[in-house]
């Protein structure tokens, strides 16, 4: 992790694209949010996408935007992300999973820094930093044909690699504290003491899901504590 973090501070300056590669819940938006404040377009917009949670279309509407007309339902024109993030920074969250048709369109704009809405004549130029993120290997999805090496090439201006938790016990103590003052917070009660037999166990725990899982535990733990401090009851059996 120093080693990603002296990454940061030597990339997040430039205009570089930056790929982040982790398993999922291992803080990739977390560390494309701290790219973006760390350079300058910091007081710029900070945008984000998750290529798998949307259809293709709607993809591409949310990315490009759309004139009026340009399909049933389009009673207006809408900008896209593409253009609203002009002058900051769109995060690209789960990249691998973007269709192939949009895998094209988007290595059209990373080329040419200009974007036409749906349905559109005249593009229209932007200025966006992108950072994408995966927990996919995508050397492996461009050997398999599935996605466009150009694009991997365009987008891996430089790699940042998140190891999982487990392999960061030493953030484990922190990060906890910081979640589970947060969610008492949120319900209003004073945030219970960690002892160091809890924090024995949390460091022990492999997190399967990472960072995304410690978050949710906490937030368990704080609905579930009436005392002062937590206890093993409070936490998931596993």
């Amino acid at each position: 992790m120093q080693r990603v973090h002296h990454l940061i501070d030597r990339v997040a300056p430039s205009l570089l694209s930056v790929l982040i590669l982790g398993e999922t819940g291992v803080g990739k938006e977390l560390l494309a949010e701290t790219i973006h404040r760390r350079s300058p377009r910091a007081a710029r917009p900070f945008l984000r996408l998750n290529c798998a949670a949307l259809s293709e279309t709607l993809i591409e509407s949310e990315l490009f935007g759309y004139e009026r007309g340009a399909f049933t339902g389009a009673e207006r024109h809408k900008a896209g992300l593409f253009e609203v993030a002009d002058g900051g920074t769109l995060f690209l969250d789960e990249i691998g999973d973007l269709p192939m048709a949009l895998q094209a369109k988007l290595l059209r704009v990373l080329q040419d820094r200009q974007v036409l809405r749906v349905g559109g004549l005249r593009a229209q130029p932007i200025d966006v930093r992108f950072v994408a993120a995966t927990n996919r290997d995508l050397e492996a999805e461009v050997a398999r044909g599935t996605f466009r090496q150009d694009l991997f090439f365009r987008l891996n201006g430089i790699t940042l690699e998140l190891p999982p938790l487990r392999e960061r016990t030493d953030e484990i103590e922190g990060l906890a504290r910081r979640f589970l003052a947060e969610a008492s917070g949120r319900i209003g009660v004073p945030a219970p003491r960690l002892p160091a037999a809890i924090l024995d166990l949390l460091r022990r725990y492999a997190w399967p899901g990472n960072i995304r899982e410690l978050r949710n535990v906490m937030e368990r733990a704080a609905l579930l504590c009436d005392g002062p401090e937590l206890a093993p009851a409070h936490l998931p059996m596993e």
